[in-house]
């Protein structure tokens, strides 16, 4: 398929997905949002309920435990989570996105069969380690290493950031094992339980509060030689490539929290009455309702223009990039211009859009910042 062909029409399996999704949103992560972003508690009910519904492994075969759905079927089901706690959608999208895309597009056949069906069935939870406190967008500076001893590996080091640090099962780990060559980096799987591994302090952060996010500690933890993904110094290549991936997932987050912000906003501008008319009839508030549904919609199509593109197996380098730095961009000032409309209420807990304003500043940083998006398409420009 050549990226002329991809069609943005929307399938009967992706607005019956997207019907599910929405309806498990209102009924289910809605009447908790607020408990679980005081708490800071991993929301453990609401992805077993998820895994039930296959969320946790949406995009990938049966045959592994997945639920055989499409990449654009997995953008849709991320806005429509984002649209009520974005912070649970971010969760899946590090699930699906980082760890178990990275051991089902470059493990071996044995990884897979052992690791992806408790994955995909959500019996398990997943992570993926590759930033570090001295290492962030600059990965050269990693500091984590593994050194081969016999049929084993041990790695020594640290990580940052890391999402479900605390609770997931199966982390993808990334490591220097050759400090000769450039620092040439590999990928492991790292099983929760392994003794040396353990998880560090837990981030109070501004936003995103209930998706966990924690350190990573290893001291001497020795792994079998076969926990190795694919071949020894591919691991950041491995690793670019589903970022482009797990970029997409962002993106597609960013539409939802985004959309999020916008129905709030309608909502609330119909019933607001100031000098006996709604807000919605003044000018003003029409004209930013109107940029956010504008921008809300372009954002929407360049995601799904990289979700068809990576569906029909083309490079998404480019694509991937714009989506989420458009998206992740468009999802600020939404978020901004809603609090805006609320007034003084948008600055209160009572209303969505305090949640959106603090939960969306992430989206910018995470799985690469704005400014990264922006080099990332420049040099493909330049090529």
């Amino acid at each position: 398929m050549s990226e002329a062909a991809i069609s943005f029409a929307p399938t009967e399996q992706m607005i019956m997905v997207q019907t599910m999704a929405r309806d498990f949103a209102e009924k289910e992560i809605k009447p908790h949002v607020m408990k679980y972003d005081e708490s800071q508690e991993f929301p453990k009910e609401i992805f077993a309920k998820m895994a039930a519904l296959g969320f946790l492994g949406a995009y990938y075969p049966e045959e592994y435990g997945g639920a055989g759905l499409t990449t654009l079927d997995f953008t849709v089901i991320i806005e429509e989570i984002a649209k009520v706690d974005p912070s649970v959608a971010l969760g899946l999208c590090a699930h699906n996105g980082l760890c178990v895309s990275h051991i089902y597009n470059n493990a071996s056949d044995a990884l897979k069969k052992k690791y992806l069906p408790d994955l995909c069935s959500g019996r398990k939870l997943g992570g993926w380690g590759l930033t570090e406190a001295f290492s962030g967008s600059d990965a050269g500076g990693m500091r984590t290493f593994a050194v081969k001893e016999g049929n084993e590996w041990v790695i020594n080091g640290s990580k940052n950031f890391i999402t479900h640090a605390v609770s997931a099962d199966t982390f993808v780990i990334l490591a220097v094992t050759d400090k000769t060559k450039n620092k040439s980096i590999s990928a492991f799987i790292v099983e929760k339980g392994t003794p040396g591994f353990s998880s560090g302090k837990k981030e109070n952060k501004l936003g995103m509060r209930c998706s966990e996010t924690a350190s990573l500690l290893f001291d001497n933890v020795r792994i079998p030689a076969e926990n190795l993904i694919g071949v020894a110094g591919e691991g950041f290549k491995q690793a670019l490539g589903v970022l482009d991936g797990g970029r997409i997932g962002i993106a597609a987050l960013s539409v939802g929290l985004a959309q999020g912000a916008l129905e709030a906003s309608i909502k609330y501008s119909k019933q607001r009455v100031q000098f006996g008319i709604p807000i919605s009839d003044n000018q003003g508030i029409q004209f930013k309702l109107a940029d956010m549904a504008m921008e809300i919609e372009a954002a929407r199509l360049l995601t799904r223009k990289a979700a068809s593109m990576k569906m029909a197996g083309l490079d998404v380098n480019l694509d991937a990039a714009q989506a989420k730095y458009f998206a992740s961009e468009v999802a600020v000032r939404a978020s901004g211009d809603a609090v805006q409309i609320h007034g003084g209420y948008g600055f209160t807990k009572d209303f969505p859009v305090e949640k959106f304003y603090r939960d969306v500043k992430l989206l910018t940083i995470g799985e690469g910042t704005s400014e990264i998006q922006k080099l990332v398409i420049a040099r493909n420009l330049l090529k």
